[in-house]
């Protein structure tokens, strides 16, 4: 497909076209409710911070393995002329480490959701780029850098916010199973990552997980790798590098849980009420996402 053929093709896409900043788990449910709303959904990878719950996830389409959400594929795009073909397939999205400005040179979305999840950094303002912005989690303000805003915090997950903040961070980690944040590994440093376990293998307290710039990373509680960061990833100092599910036969690491689900479900709501998807796809009866 050429260039000239991708821009014809985007010319006459009748769907409308979102944009998800972010390749975790909370971006692929967002985007599986967005394809099945109709939507050509393109997810652009941000390597900050590392990409752990990779069963519930896209992130692994970056690197050519398979990556599939609820029925939805997602599909490794490195040009736009790759992102042309992987979003015309029935249950796809693309995945790609294209950066916004990049993706947007052909086709302006309608709609952007960043996902990314940077509970601590400065969110960048899209608004005037795209119809409608959407921002999950901490450091979003309608006001100030986003049209709408999701909370996730365990106490509202969920919650559309139309006029004001969402709750900062608040180092505070919901509990699983009996595990609350002792479940996770911190990066005690930054540096490269090496592991040969992956995500779904039972561990117990003490065992070699990995190593860090060299240094091993032992688990902390028993339990099922729930998530890991990817084998050879660079990773700076003090975010999260692995989850333990303590369930037992309960524990779950792949598909999507319901933080997920309410999470994309009040994105949804958010494109609803600013009216953003097309009248045609409302009289063709789009299907909800539940």
């Amino acid at each position: 497909m050429s260039y000239n053929a991708v821009h014809a093709f985007y010319a006459r896409d009748a769907r409308p076209l979102a944009l998800v900043l972010g390749t975790n788990e909370i971006a692929s449910a967002v985007a599986v409710a967005l394809r099945r709303a109709q939507y050509s959904v393109v997810l652009c990878h941000d390597p900050f911070p590392p990409v752990i719950r990779r069963g519930m996830a896209f992130h692994d389409a970056l690197f050519g393995d398979q990556a599939t959400v609820d029925g939805i594929r997602g599909e490794r795009a490195e040009s736009m002329v790759e992102i042309a073909r992987a979003i015309i397939k029935p249950d796809s999205v693309a995945v790609t480490p294209l950066k916004l400005t990049d993706v947007i040179t052909m086709r302006r979305p309608d709609i952007l959701i960043d996902a990314r999840m940077q509970k601590h950094r400065v969110t960048p303002d899209y608004r005037g780029i795209v119809r409608l912005t959407v921002g999950l989690g901490p450091n979003f303000d309608t006001g100030g850098n986003c049209d709408f805003a999701i909370e996730t915090h365990p106490a509202r997950v969920g919650t559309v916010i139309r006029e004001g903040q969402t709750e900062a961070a608040d180092g505070k980690a919901r509990d699983l199973g009996s595990a609350g944040k002792e479940r996770f590994v911190y990066s005690q440093r930054s540096g490269l990552w090496h592991t040969p376990v992956d995500i779904g293998m039972r561990v117990f307290k003490g065992f070699v997980l990995g190593h860090l710039d060299g240094v091993p990373v032992h688990a902390g509680i028993d339990g099922f790798l729930r998530g890991i960061a990817r084998d050879a990833a660079p990773i700076p100092a003090g975010v999260k590098i692995v989850e333990i599910d303590p369930r037992g036969r309960r524990a779950k690491w792949t598909g999507m849980d319901e933080r997920g689900y309410a999470i994309a479900n009040a994105v949804l709501e958010a494109i609803e009420t600013h009216a953003a998807r097309p009248r045609v796809l409302e009289a063709a009866g789009a299907p909800s996402f539940h």
